[in-house]
């Protein structure tokens, strides 16, 4: 009977130390198929955003209180911009989201 819980605490810890290896790749694919079309608002999901120190300019400059929210920064990382929206509706209006996406719009053709 002793056996059984330790091998579910081992498969869990490994399962464990897989997801950051997993979460990374995906968001390595990810940030390589947007250097090749731009970021979006609405498609890019925010680690990708925050691990370029470009767009994480264009994020903390355009949304302050937004960027410095330690939830956008740990759990937000997953969602779109577009997503956090309804979490953030005062900071990330619509025209706050236009004025973000110029701004990678015209970070994307600096190249």
């Amino acid at each position: 009977m002793t056996q059984m819980p330790k091998l579910h605490a081992a498969m869990i810890a490994a399962a464990m130390l897989a997801m950051p290896a997993a979460h990374a790749q995906e968001t390595q694919e990810a940030s390589a198929e947007v250097q090749a079309k731009g970021y979006s608002v609405g498609t890019t999901q925010v680690a990708v955003l925050l691990d370029d120190p470009k767009a994480a300019a264009i994020l903390e400059r355009l949304i302050p209180t937004v960027y410095a929210n330690d939830l956008f920064q740990t759990m937000g990382r997953s969602q779109t911009l577009a997503a956090i929206q309804q979490y953030e509706p005062a900071a990330l209006t619509d025209a706050k989201l236009a004025e973000i996406q110029a701004e990678f719009d015209r970070l994307a053709t600096e190249g």
